[in-house]
């Protein structure tokens, strides 16, 4: 039986996948759509965030084999506040490139979906956790707009004297996180062949909500959660 055909057997409602690069606006717009659509919430990137946050405070390599954390996660260590720090994003994509630590969590994401259905964001939920999603969504924009959406989104004003440095680091850092993500040998970053793309470099967050609802109403036309 494949991968497919077990998920699909396992959940009790449609499911979702939201995936696409750091800082597109993939979580705002999950979150959104969620509760548009009644179904639960699933944030599967900060899975990995508290996976490299426990190995950072053990004082461990992220690059080292991260399983043993991935295997005794508690849902406590998703409600951490620090799990949006730079640090934890880079240690977040050396983790996540372990495909023990990905196995792990695999089942922990398909658990979440089987009662009644999700909406769930990640990099791998449409080519890997879901491949039969009931609709896929991969969301992009450019690393220059997504290193402001980050800036911003942290507190920072474009008006002062640093943030034009601040921004190319951090338009750096995103580009260096797409290659790992893209590149590492475990699910990378990609557009599953049958994902519906939304560009956001020139939508809002309301806009970018209204065309998912339109496409997700379209394909689940007839579903009791929509």
């Amino acid at each position: 039986m494949s991968g497919a055909q077990d998920t699909s057997m396992a959940r009790g409602g449609p499911v979702i996948a939201v995936d696409g690069p750091a800082a597109a606006g993939k979580g705002t717009l999950a979150r959104r759509l969620a509760e548009a659509l009644g179904l639960p919430y699933l944030d599967t990137g900060l899975l990995y965030r508290a996976v490299g946050r426990l190995a950072l405070d053990a004082g461990r390599d992220p690059a080292d084999p991260a399983q043993d954390i991935a295997q005794t996660l508690s849902p406590d260590a998703l409600r951490r506040p620090d799990l949006r720090a730079t640090e934890v994003a880079e240690a977040a994509s050396k983790v996540a490139a372990q495909p023990l630590v990905r196995a792990a969590l695999v089942e922990t994401q398909r658990r979440f979906a089987r009662e009644s259905g999700a909406v769930l964001d990640g990099r791998d939920i449409g080519t890997v956790i879901f491949p039969d999603a009931d609709l896929k969504l991969f969301i992009t924009a450019s690393p220059a707009t997504r290193a402001l959406r980050r800036f911003l989104q942290m507190g920072g004003d474009t008006t002062a004297p640093e943030a034009a440095q601040k921004l190319q680091e951090m338009e750096e850092a995103l580009r260096a996180r797409d290659a790992a993500d893209a590149g590492r040998e475990t699910a990378p970053l990609c557009i599953a062949s049958d994902a519906c793309v939304i560009e956001t470099d020139t939508l809002d967050a309301a806009s970018v909500l209204a065309e998912a609802l339109r496409l997700a109403r379209a394909r689940l036309a007839g579903t009791a959660a929509v």
